[in-house]
């Protein structure tokens, strides 16, 4: 009998959906960025540590961000995710900043499992992006 309630405590410990203290952490991108989600408040954010090529050119500003109050701001270290809410294994309301174009979308994170995100910025449905991030090991 006791053999059976640990069993099933088992099974049901690994079917529970991941929580937002699952995917606090480092996490690297298709492109091999790094990023770090953590918590902002009652909200989850996440900034970028690095990428190669601020590996490279570590002094990077945001040139292309459409305010042009922030263009002097250093890419490295900024917040790039913020507002995200929800979960336990979808998290939306949130945006997603892209250095790259200098542009900011609606977004939703997925967790596909402990090792996996997916990652999903939005002009207007169904113009989006979609990424898959892995954990940092």
């Amino acid at each position: 009998m006791l053999r059976i309630a640990t069993l099933s405590l088992v099974l049901a410990a690994a079917a529970t959906p991941a929580l937002a203290s699952d995917i606090i952490g480092k996490w690297v991108t298709p492109a091999k960025g790094q990023v770090e989600i953590f918590k902002c408040g009652a909200a989850l954010c996440g900034k970028l540590i690095t990428s190669p090529r601020l590996d490279q050119e570590p002094h990077l500003t945001d040139q292309l961000n459409k305010d042009v109050s922030k263009r002097g701001r250093k890419i490295k270290g900024m917040t790039m995710l913020e507002g995200f809410g929800g979960g336990p294994t979808v998290f939306t309301g949130g945006k997603v900043y892209n250095p790259e174009d200098g542009g900011t979308y609606a977004g939703t994170i997925t967790v596909i499992d402990a090792a996996t995100l997916k990652l999903k910025g939005c002009i207007a449905a169904p113009l989006c992006k979609t990424q898959v991030w892995k954990r940092m090991k």
